[in-house]
């Protein structure tokens, strides 16, 4: 690990100043990602700013017909919290399954929102439901925020704040996970709500993605077997020694069944 500089600001905009004035300068929340990568020598910040003492970036409240999270929301808090659970319950399941219990006490949200890892499960959540991430200065629809392998909208000095996802009517996620690493080879949220229907794929591809042939087939009808006539193309989809892309289509359309399934 190299050597770097510790911040710990009490608020968004002191946090914001201090990576304004540093260009190289990282913000750190749970450190899921950020600290095996400082600890490989995979990452060479001058400056690491923390924002686990930001009372601003916490908390879980229902806004109008939205369930707005706070970027510092741990995914413990997201599995547990009784808000989550009677407005997207599908949401606080998908929480339940990230990680281990030492990764769902330390991780976050918003750290997984803005790190955008091609196997993170929120990506998919945040397409699906039409989510908008709420930053320091602007908010940004999920359809425009991911850009592709850890590569969102965000500006280098600008900050995830908090998420707003719409409640949907019904809501259902499955994955199927690596069983040494546990990350996730394809996994897919869906949803039905007064947005329409969204379905989010995680995992397969080099970043999350809508699946816009399955949302159409389930816009017309809500079933299982809507999905199930849909092929993915293993276009530009992950091949690699765990999965060919091949597989991992089909596995798109397994998982998507599955999510519709736990949906109802």
């Amino acid at each position: 690990m190299y050597d770097f500089t510790y911040h710990k600001p009490a608020s968004v905009a002191d946090a914001v100043a201090i990576l304004a004035a540093d260009p190289d300068a990282k913000p750190i929340s749970g450190g899921m990602t950020l600290l095996p990568a400082l600890k490989h020598r995979l990452n060479r910040p001058s400056a690491l700013v923390d924002l686990s003492g930001i009372a601003e970036l916490r908390g879980i409240r229902q806004d109008g017909g939205a369930l707005v999270i706070g970027a510092m929301v741990k995914h413990y808090e997201v599995a547990t919290d009784s808000q989550v659970m009677a407005a997207i319950p599908a949401l606080a399941r998908m929480a339940s399954t990230i990680g281990d219990t030492q990764v769902r006490n330390r991780g976050t949200i918003g750290g997984s929102l803005a790190n955008n890892d091609p196997a993170a499960d929120y990506p998919a959540a945040a397409l699906a439901l039409r989510a908008t991430l709420i930053t320091d200065r602007r908010r940004i629809s999920a359809d425009d925020f991911f850009l592709g392998m850890f590569t969102t909208a965000l500006e280098p000095d600008e900050l995830l704040v908090a998420v707003s996802f719409p409640v949907p009517q019904k809501a259902g996620y499955a994955k199927l996970r690596n069983p040494a690493s546990r990350y996730a080879m394809a996994g897919v949220f869906v949803a039905q709500g007064p947005q329409g229907v969204g379905v989010g794929v995680n995992g397969a591809g080099p970043c999350a993605f809508r699946q816009a042939e399955m949302e159409a087939a389930l816009s017309a009808a809500w079933s299982v077997e809507s999905v199930a006539a849909v092929k993915q193309s293993p276009d530009e989809l992950n091949s690699d020694i765990h999965g060919s892309a091949e597989y991992r289509a089909n596995l798109v359309t397994v998982m998507a069944k599955r999510a519709v399934a736990d949906a109802g």
